[in-house]
C-alpha cells in the first residue's frame, strides 16, 4: 500500500492524491510539513518538499515522477493514452501547467493568499512572463471537453488542482484573473471536472484542513 505524505493545502499532493483516487489505488496519508528537517523525510525527499510516498518498494518524492509511478502500477484506468504521441501531448501540458504556469504565479503566492507582500519588481516580473506563457498554453489547452480533448487523462488531475490557483493568485495580486483576461475560459471546465468523486474528495479534505 501507499502512503502519501503532505498536507492537504499542497496542490501537488492533491495532484497525486486524485490521481490515486481516480485509480482506485489503497492508499493512507500522513501529514507532514514543508522544509521538514526530519533525517526520515529528507531521506526520501532531500529537499524536504512534499508530496512524497512511501512503498513498500521504498520511498520516492516529486510529483511527476510518483504520477508516473503510479500509471505504471495501476495501470487500470489509464490516465495516459496507449498512443505514444497522445501520451507525449499529455506529458507535454502536464509540464507546462507545472513550470511555465504554476511556478511562475507561485511567486504571487505570499501576497495572494497569506497576507505577505510581493516587490512591485516581482510582480512586473510575473505579470509579463505570464503574459506570454498563458498566450503559449492556449495553443495546448483544448478544454474540449478535457484539457486535451475528448479523453479525461493525467493532464486534468494536473489542471484542476493549478489552474485555479493562477486564476485565483493573478486576480488578488493584479485585479484581474490572468487566464481568463487571455481567453481561456477554464471555470466552466473547473466545474465540470469537480463533478468527478475524485475530485470532490480532494475539495473536501482541503476545505476541511482550514485551506482555502
Amino acid at each position: 500500500m501507499i502512503t502519501l505524505c503532505g498536507f492537504a493545502l499542497s496542490n501537488y499532493y492533491n495532484v497525486v492524491k486524485m490521481a490515486l483516487l481516480e485509480k482506485g489505488a489503497p492508499f493512507t496519508e500522513e501529514m507532514v510539513k514543508p522544509r521538514s528537517s526530519d533525517p526520515a523525510v529528507l531521506a526520501i525527499s532531500p529537499l524536504g518538499k512534499v508530496p512524497f510516498i512511501k512503498t513498500a518498494q521504498g520511498g520516492m518524492c516529486e510529483s511527476q515522477a510518483i504520477l508516473e509511478y503510479v500509471e505504471a502500477a495501476y495501470p487500470q484506468p489509464a490516465l495516459f493514452p496507449s498512443d505514444a504521441f497522445a501520451a507525449g501531448k499529455v506529458r507535454e501540458l502536464m509540464m507546462y501547467i507545472d513550470l511555465h504556469l504554476e511556478l511562475v504565479a507561485r511567486e504571487l503566492y505570499g501576497q495572494a493568499f497569506f497576507g505577505g507582500t510581493v516587490s512591485d519588481d516581482t510582480k512586473a516580473r510575473v505579470q509579463k512572463t505570464l503574459q506570454r506563457n498563458i498566450a503559449g498554453v492556449k495553443h495546448l489547452l483544448k478544454l474540449s471537453p478535457y484539457a486535451t480533448g475528448d479523453e479525461f487523462s493525467m493532464a486534468d488531475v494536473v489542471a484542476f488542482n493549478n489552474l485555479p490557483l493562477v486564476g485565483m493568485a493573478t486576480r488578488a495580486v493584479y485585479g484581474e484573473d490572468m487566464l481568463s483576461a487571455a481567453g481561456i475560459d477554464y471555470k466552466p471546465y473547473i466545474k465540470r471536472i469537480g463533478e468527478r468523486p475524485s475530485a470532490q474528495k480532494v475539495v473536501a479534505d482541503r476545505k476541511a484542513s482550514g485551506s482555502v
